[in-house]
């Protein structure tokens, strides 16, 4: 390794499943920078995320600690100002940090939760300073900052900088071409008005019937893909002309292939909804699979979502799950290119032998998986593995690393690599031991968590679940409820036996839950350490 301490860009897509990458087997889909990258990097096909939803994942990512240990344990609970990030610890080391793009730390919407403390009406409320179980919570306006009404509404909005550690920010909010944040501030810059080019009422004619997805009127120069690629190149050639040569974080965080569906000019008919293949589980019979699978379908009739407007799981029929494959591919192709002149602009700036690329996703998508779009408190290996690949210019790895791994890992990896000790707390392990050998020097097993405000399979918020993966199998619980699965993944590797109710796999079952508990176990938080012995 190279005695200096590195240079770090990570680039993170939205909603994006491992498989859906040339290098990862898809059959179609073109990435070839991406592939480049991982061809002279270390591919790893067991990466996990510790939420499927973006906000706890994203916190689980910045601070290594899974999200009921960080407190971002949802979608709406923001990571607090108070926790210690990675991103922060490299800046006080030295590092120069940037974020551009997508953050979600903190709330992207302004609408209230599905959910709160409730008491008696006959019991007096607690009062000021007992809100919650701590006295030290931050008030709620603190966590505005990402809220896209204020950006849209006021020209002067901006994050107070340092940022969880980025020092610099171009803040992407919300997804598709109707992305908020500095970006709506640059195209006005720019003298585009987004309420008249943007959305499903301004979009170009199209055949397409898929639910969330339009045509957009909004060029690929002003798309926000476009903008992350311009202003992550505009940090590069500032670091690059640094004098003092300080080792740099740089942060791209794609909002895409997150839907609603809209790859503008060339990326939209890029990819053919008829070269689709649907997936094996599309139609699979639902009601001869118990557990959570079977009543996914019935979500939107039980609760009265809009199609066009929800954020969990979808329905969809043969043709709009095509439709929705073809498009999320023309999104992923719109990235790559803007991955290609990221990695030429650190070549040409000379930054290239300095820097270390890591590539992974925030959580995925069903894509037709059951028949199903989108995502929910459903955990199947569609929304649940992402891609991650590791490339480090100093460091000769392996191609493909199996050991069952996951977002955690990320920042004692960057630390670990920057020679820095990370903080009291940090719940994950720095990965390059397997980058150099292959071999899988973690637990074998992940834990996955979600806290979710929708109602979802006859449970009302929130509804809560923990997933363990292990080599072999997968197996997840839902809270207050009968539901569960257990699928044999080696066997299966569609999850589309459930085996939970099986009398044969009663002793694998009950292995399981004894896993479970013990990863529970030692994922406890540690922090703070104990002061004195007693």
């Amino acid at each position: 390794m190279s005695k200096k301490r590195p240079n770090f860009v990570v680039i993170m897509t939205d909603q994006h499943r491992a498989d859906y990458l040339g290098c990862y087997g898809h059959p179609f889909l073109e990435t070839p920078a991406l592939d480049g990258l991982a061809k002279r990097g270390t591919r790893f096909t067991r990466f996990y995320v510790n939420s499927p939803v973006c906000m706890p994942n994203r916190a689980s990512y910045a601070t290594g600690r899974l999200p009921s240990i960080c407190g971002a344990r949802g979608n709406g609970h923001p990571l607090a100002k108070d926790a210690n990030t990675f991103i922060d610890l490299l800046r006080t080391k030295g590092y120069r940090t940037s974020l551009v793009g997508k953050s979600h730390l903190m709330p992207m919407t302004s609408f209230p939760p599905t959910w709160g403390h409730q008491i008696g009406e006959d019991m007096e409320p607690a009062g000021a300073g007992f809100e919650e179980a701590r006295r030290d919570v931050i008030p709620p306006e603190t966590y505005n900052q990402e809220n896209p009404a204020k950006w849209a509404e006021n020209d002067g909005w901006k994050l107070d900088l340092p940022f969880y550690g980025f020092e610099k920010v171009f803040l992407c909010t919300g997804h598709g071409d109707q992305v908020g944040g500095e970006y709506v501030h640059w195209l006005k810059r720019n003298g585009i008005d987004q309420a008249s080019v943007a959305g499903p009422d301004n979009a170009l004619l199209s055949d397409a019937i898929a639910p969330q997805a339009w045509r957009t009127a909004l060029p690929e120069e002003y798309y926000p893909t476009t903008y992350i690629r311009d202003h992550s190149l505009q940090m590069i050639d500032t670091y690059a002309d640094n004098p003092e040569g300080d080792p740099f974080f740089l942060m791209v965080s794609f909002p895409d292939p997150h839907h609603p569906f809209t790859p503008p000019g060339k990326y939209w008919d890029m990819y053919n909804p008829d070269q689709v293949e649907l997936p094996n589980s599309f139609h699979m019979d639902t009601q001869n699979t118990p557990g959570a699978v079977t009543q996914a379908r019935q979500i939107l009739d039980d609760y009265g979502m809009d199609p066009a407007k929800t954020m969990v799981i979808l329905p969809a029929n043969e043709r709009e799950t095509r439709e929705a494959i073809a498009l999320t591919c023309g999104m992923i192709t719109m990235i790559d290119d803007a991955v290609a002149d990221i990695l030429r602009k650190l070549e040409e700036r000379g930054l290239a032998e300095d820097t270390v690329i890591l590539f992974t996703a925030d959580h995925g998508d069903l894509l037709g998986d059951y028949g199903l779009l989108l995502k929910g408190p459903l955990h199947a290996q569609s929304l649940v593995r992402v891609p991650f690949i590791f490339a480090d210019p100093h460091t000769k790895g392996v191609p493909v690393c199996d050991a069952i791994s996951g977002t955690i890992d990320i920042s004692a990896t960057i630390l670990n690599r920057a020679g820095l000790g990370g903080y009291h707390g940090i719940q994950g392990r720095s990965l390059l031991p397997e980058i150099k050998t292959g071999e899988d020097h973690g637990r074998g097993a992940w834990i996955i968590e979600e806290e979710s405000q929708w109602p979802m399979f006859g449970l009302e918020p929130p509804v809560r679940l923990k997933t363990l993966v292990t080599e072999d199998w997968r197996v997840s619980l839902y809270d207050g409820s009968d539901l569960a699965e257990m699928y044999n993944l080696r066997d299966d590797p569609y999850e589309m036996r459930n085996l939970w109710n099986n009398p044969d796999y009663i002793v694998v079952q009950a292995d399981l839950m004894e896993r479970m508990a013990r990863e529970m176990i030692y994922y406890t938080d540690l922090s703070p350490a104990p002061r004195r012995r007693a």
